[in-house]
């Protein structure tokens, strides 16, 4: 497409040559390896695989490295490798009520069943530099757990059984796989958490912010969020029973919302939904916030005219692959069109100054 472009594969290569370079850095300093990506920087990795739709720790942490840490390629490598995969089969669909959770924390109740466990987590750190880091500090031992760990139940299903919550419907058709088929409008549910899932943390993060500043008018409550590894099991053919094949890192978020009720439903919580790869609670609460937006005409509201209520807007600009794609291309050369346009635009402003001399005699 841009063949008009003379010596461009020379310098191509030597670009290719001076990122290499640009990636190691100064070569006195010990090279960054995969492995130490992998354990310390999980919170980027997760983000990564999340957004890349495929869970490989390692390869999400060669990505980060071979991006140098520009998480959105590091998203496309992931992407784009994922599409070289074969798919042999599909695992049922993951219990999160069995999930060994290593944070779980509820905004609704205090004394909730199960306990809260507070994890690895920010929010009760002080943001002061830590120049130990820097100093190759020691690291504290976290304490050990003093009990096995056990299923903790969903906060929410406590709420559903005095019906103040609204049921979701159960559905045995399988959902569409994003994955294999583009996005087409009006989109279900499952759909829309496809998309939301897959979508750019930032952008779905500043949707969510709308709706709590009032573009959307929809309060939530964290019902729950948890944190923790899950169980995948699939079906093998020849035998009658599912076998465990691994186990994968997950955050679930479940918010409750108010809703005055409708001509077919009594005033009741509904719930907005989010579930995400590895630790990654900012983007599941974001999702979630989201999805209960979208979720206006099902439930039988007003459209506000929020951007987070607007479907065709949220879905077709959250994914960051094609955003940046289509952003990214127009530093590419554009000779031919521009010249067009220059064109056009003296041929326009000759007319016009013919027009005001023409005026002026």
């Amino acid at each position: 497409m841009y063949v008009a472009v003379k010596g461009g594969e020379k310098a191509i290569d030597a670009a290719h040559a001076w990122l290499a370079e640009e990636r190691r850095g100064d070569v006195s300093v010990t090279e960054l390896s995969v492995a130490q990506i992998r354990e310390q920087m999980t919170l980027a990795v997760n983000r990564v695989m999340a957004e890349g739709s495929l869970y490989d720790p390692d390869l999400a942490a060669l990505a980060i490295k071979q991006a140098r840490g520009d998480l959105i390629e590091a998203i496309f490598l992931i992407r784009a490798y994922r599409t070289t995969l074969p798919r042999f089969g599909a695992t049922r669909p993951v219990e999160t009520a069995d999930m060994d959770c290593i944070r779980r924390v509820s905004a609704t109740f205090k004394d909730a069943p199960g306990g809260q466990v507070l994890g690895p987590t920010f929010d009760y750190t002080h943001r002061l530099l830590d120049f130990k880091l820097a100093a190759d500090g020691t690291v504290p031992e976290a304490p050990t757990r003093e009990t096995e760990p056990a299923p903790v139940p969903h906060i929410t299903e406590f709420l559903n059984k005095e019906g103040l919550i609204q049921s979701e419907p159960q559905s045995d058709t399988a959902p569409r796989d994003l994955t294999r088929e583009p996005l087409e409008l009006p989109a279900d549910r499952a759909l829309r958490l496809q998309s939301l899932t897959r979508g750019d943390e930032g952008f779905i993060l500043g949707m969510a912010y709308s709706t709590q500043r009032g573009y959307a008018r929809n309060h939530a409550f964290v019902g729950e969020l948890r944190i923790g590894t899950c169980a995948v099991e699939m079906d093998i053919p020849e035998q009658s029973f599912a076998v465990e094949i691994g186990e994968v890192e997950l955050t679930e978020c479940e918010t409750v919302n108010q809703f005055k009720g409708s001509k077919v439903e009594p005033p009741q919580f509904t719930r907005g939904y989010g579930l995400v790869f590895g630790q990654t609670e900012r983007k599941a609460i974001s999702m979630a916030l989201v999805d209960r937006a979208l979720r206006w005409k099902e439930l039988g509201e007003d459209n506000a005219g929020a951007p987070a209520q607007d479907e065709e807007f949220v879905l077709y600009h959250a994914d960051n692959i094609q955003a940046t794609g289509f952003l990214e291309h127009i530093k590419l050369p554009h000779y031919v069109d521009f010249q067009s346009e220059l064109e056009l635009v003296r041929k326009m402003r000759a007319d016009a100054m013919g027009a005001l001399q023409e005026a002026a005699e």
